[in-house]
């Protein structure tokens, strides 16, 4: 009885102020996601290219951010990127979940791209379009459509990464939970609560996400060609 008390008095309390925390937190995810998309195109594009020093950077970087703890990253990039550009905490944290998110990105975006036949790269250049534009108009489409469900999971995660920014004093979800439980002397109860809000986003982005799959028929013509296949 005392916990639902105490979760009431924390709806009460801190309601109005999660609610503008909650919506910083939406704020810096997408910003730092479109930062991420951004990045990883251009090294996915590294990636699957054939000038080989490109491949190299775009090796370098994914296996740097991918082989060290994100808080730490977070602190290092954060820092060094507010010891040479005078910005805002939330726009360095944003760059900072940016690079962190593109080499994941990165490397679903080559995956798909690479998961696209051949033949068809070669059926734009016969029909004489530069190799960009091929990419942009028959490849990319596609890769991105096959892309969709890794890129739900990537975003999801990075809703959740977002709230390391708290450690740099970006008021975010979680920094206002470790405010409030300092503040009331309740933290089972805080981040409880604080649990609850960040569960309705990431409820609101999967059904987002199952929406445009749904809408673009992700692996709709995947799944025809294997029934086309197993009744020839």
């Amino acid at each position: 009885m005392n916990f639902l008390t105490n979760i009431a008095s924390i709806f009460q309390t801190h309601g109005i102020e999660f609610l503008k925390a909650t919506l910083i937190t939406v704020e810096l995810t997408f910003v730092s996601l479109i930062i991420a998309t951004i990045i990883g195109l251009v090294f996915a594009f590294f990636k699957v290219s054939n000038i080989k020093i490109l491949g190299k950077i775009a090796d370098i970087y994914i296996f740097l951010i991918r082989g060290m703890p994100l808080i730490v990253q977070l602190m290092f990039l954060y820092y060094g990127i507010s010891s040479v550009f005078v910005l805002s905490d939330f726009t360095a944290g944003a760059l900072a979940l940016g690079i962190h998110s593109g080499a994941y990105i990165a490397e679903i975006f080559r995956g798909s791209i690479q998961s696209i036949d051949r033949g068809q790269v070669e059926a734009a250049r016969s029909l004489g379009m530069p190799y960009m534009l091929g990419m942009r108009r028959i490849i990319l489409p596609q890769a991105f459509k096959r892309a969709i469900p890794a890129l739900g999971n990537q975003f999801i995660i990075g809703l959740k990464d977002s709230s390391l920014v708290a450690y740099i004093a970006v008021s975010e979800l979680f920094n206002h939970a470790l405010s409030a439980q300092a503040a009331n002397y309740m933290p089972f109860e805080t981040y409880f609560v604080v649990g609850i809000y960040y569960l309705i986003l990431v409820l609101i982005f999967t059904l987002l996400f199952n929406k445009l799959e749904k809408k673009l028929d992700v692996g709709g013509r995947e799944k025809k060609n294997d029934k086309t296949e197993k009744f020839a």
